[in-house]
C-alpha cells in the first residue's frame, strides 16, 4: 500500500465516505496523526460530529477504559435513536459483567489449543480444497481468476459453516449476507444503502438492512433443531448454554449473537488475506523472503493483519467531561478510534507503510489489542492466514495482477470486492 498524496487538513472529512476512496481515508488518517490527532470531525445531520482520536497511544488509552469510554451508546458512527437502541443492541454494544459473560458462552471454541487440537488438520485441508479448486479454475480460464471470489472469500466462509455446522451449499447466502451489512454503503452490496435517505425505513434494523430478518430467520431454524440437544457448534452452544451472569439468552440476543458470526466469521479474514496477498504483490521482496523461508510465515502473519487492517475504526461514547490529547471531549461525545490509523503510526512501527515479514514484536491495533471488546475469534483468523500463506506461496511460480482491484465503498471496512488476478503455478 503505497502513501497516498497528503490531504491538507482543512480538507480532512472521515465521514465522507467517497473520501476513502482509493485508499485516500489513510492519507488523510496521517494528516491528523501529524496536524491534529484527536480531530473533531462534523457530520451531516442527523449526527453531530465525533472526535477523530488517530494516534497509537490514545487509541489504546480510551480502548482500555470502558467505563470512560462506553460501548453501550453503539459503535458506529451513525447515531441510534434511543427507542431502537435494544431491538439493535449486541454484544459490541454491551458493557460490564453481562458482556463478559456472552463473550464466554463460546469463547473457548476460539482459544488456541482448542483451535490446534480440533481445527488445524481439517483447516489445513480445507486451505489445500480451496486452492485445488482455484487453481483447477484458473487453468481453465488463462490462468486467471478472481482472488477474492475463489480464494479469500470461500476459505472463511466454509470455516464459519463448520464451525456452525450448516450445509456447504449454504456458504454462498451467508457470503452476501456478510457482504451486505459489512457494505451496506455499497451500491454492489446493500438492497438498501445505509447512508441514503431511503434506509430511514429500517432505522430500527441492525446495518439499516430489510435483509437481516432472513438472517435471523436462518438462525432461528437452527436454533429450533438443536435447542435440548448435545451438539458441540456454534449454535448448539448459543441454544443450550447458559450465561453466567444476566439470565438466558433472549431470541434478541440469540439473532444479534447469530448476526456477528456470520459477520465475523467471513469478512474481516477474507479482507485481511486479501489485502496481505496484494501487499505482497506490490512488495515482491517480502513474497520472496517467505518463499525462501517458510518459517517466517507464522510471526509474518501479525505483520501482514498491521499492514492490511481491514476495519478503519470502532466508536465509543463518553460517559464523563474528560481530556484527551490536550482536547476536552464532553459527556456524550462519539469518540471514534481509527484502528487503522493506529497501525500506521510512525512512533510504533518504523517505517509503517512497508510490509517487513521480519519485524519484531507487531503489537497492532487490528483486532482490538487487549481491550474488554478484543475480537473474539483473533486467534482463528491468524491460523487462518497463516494456513492459507503456507500452503498457497509454494504453489506459486508467478501472481500478477489482471485487472482493476475494486474496493468496497466504505470508511468502516478496508475491504476487497474484485481482485483478478493470473496465476502460474509453481
Amino acid at each position: 500500500m503505497p502513501r497516498h498524496e497528503p490531504v491538507p487538513l482543512e480538507e480532512v472529512d472521515l465521514s465522507d465516505i467517497d473520501g476513502f476512496a482509493n485508499l485516500r481515508g489513510f492519507a488523510q488518517l496521517d494528516t491528523l496523526r501529524a496536524e491534529d490527532p484527536v480531530h473533531w470531525n462534523p457530520e451531516p445531520a442527523p449526527n453531530h460530529g465525533f472526535w477523530a482520536v488517530t494516534r497509537y497511544d490514545d487509541i489504546w488509552a480510551v480502548d482500555r477504559d470502558p467505563e470512560t469510554f462506553t460501548s453501550e451508546q453503539f459503535v458506529n458512527l451513525e447515531e441510534v435513536a434511543a427507542e431502537d437502541r435494544e431491538v439493535r443492541r449486541s454484544l459490541l454494544e454491551t458493557d460490564g459483567p453481562r458482556h463478559l459473560a456472552m463473550r464466554k458462552l463460546i469463547q473457548r471454541e476460539f482459544s488456541p489449543r482448542n483451535l490446534l487440537n480440533n481445527y488445524e488438520g481439517f483447516l489445513r485441508e480445507l486451505t489445500r480444497r480451496t486452492l485445488d479448486e482455484a487453481f483447477a479454475k484458473a487453468a481453465d480460464n488463462g490462468g486467471v481468476i478472481d482472488f477474492v471470489e475463489e480464494i479469500s472469500a470461500d476459505f472463511p466462509i466454509n470455516v464459519l459453516a463448520r464451525l456452525l455446522d450448516v450445509p456447504a451449499e449454504d456458504t454462498g447466502q451467508l457470503i452476501a449476507w456478510g457482504n451486505e451489512f459489512v457494505g451496506n454503503t455499497d451500491p454492489d452490496f446493500a438492497k438498501v444503502r445505509a447512508d441514503l435517505e431511503e434506509s430511514e425505513e429500517y432505522k430500527h434494523l441492525p446495518f439499516r438492512s430489510p435483509t437481516v430478518q432472513e438472517v435471523w430467520d436462518y438462525g432461528n431454524g437452527l436454533k429450533r433443531e438443536r435447542t435440548g440437544g448435545d451438539g458441540t457448534d456454534l449454535i448448539s452452544i448459543l441454544a443450550n448454554k447458559m450465561p453466567e451472569y444476566g439470565g438466558p439468552l433472549s431470541e434478541q440476543d440469540f439473532n444479534m449473537y447469530f448476526t456477528l458470526l456470520v459477520i465475523a466469521g467471513n469478512e474481516t479474514t477474507r479482507h485481511a488475506i486479501s489485502s496481505s496477498m496484494l501487499g505482497l504483490m506490490e512488495q515482491r521482496d517480502q513474497m520472496a523472503a517467505l518463499k525462501a523461508d517458510p518459517s517466517l510465515i507464522s510471526g509474518a502473519v501479525e505483520e501482514l493483519l498491521r499492514w492490511a487492517s481491514p476495519v478503519y475504526h470502532f466508536r465509543r461514547t463518553a460517559t464523563r467531561d474528560v481530556e484527551l490529547g490536550g482536547k476536552q471531549i464532553k459527556e456524550g461525545d462519539k469518540v471514534v478510534m481509527w484502528f487503522a490509523s493506529g497501525n500506521r503510526d510512525d512512533a510504533h512501527f518504523e517505517d509503517p507503510y512497508r510490509i517487513d515479514v521480519a519485524r519484531a514484536n507487531v503489537d497492532h491495533m487490528t483486532f482490538g489489542k487487549g481491550s474488554p471488546h478484543l475480537c473474539l475469534g483473533n486467534n482463528l483468523a491468524r491460523m487462518e492466514i497463516r494456513l492459507m500463506f503456507e500452503e498457497l506461496l509454494p504453489r506459486l511460480a508467478d501472481i500478477q495482477l489482471a485487472g482493476e482491484v475494486r474496493r468496497v465503498r466504505s470508511n468502516f471496512v478496508n475491504g476487497i470486492k474484485a481482485f483478478p488476478v493470473q496465476v502460474t503455478p509453481a
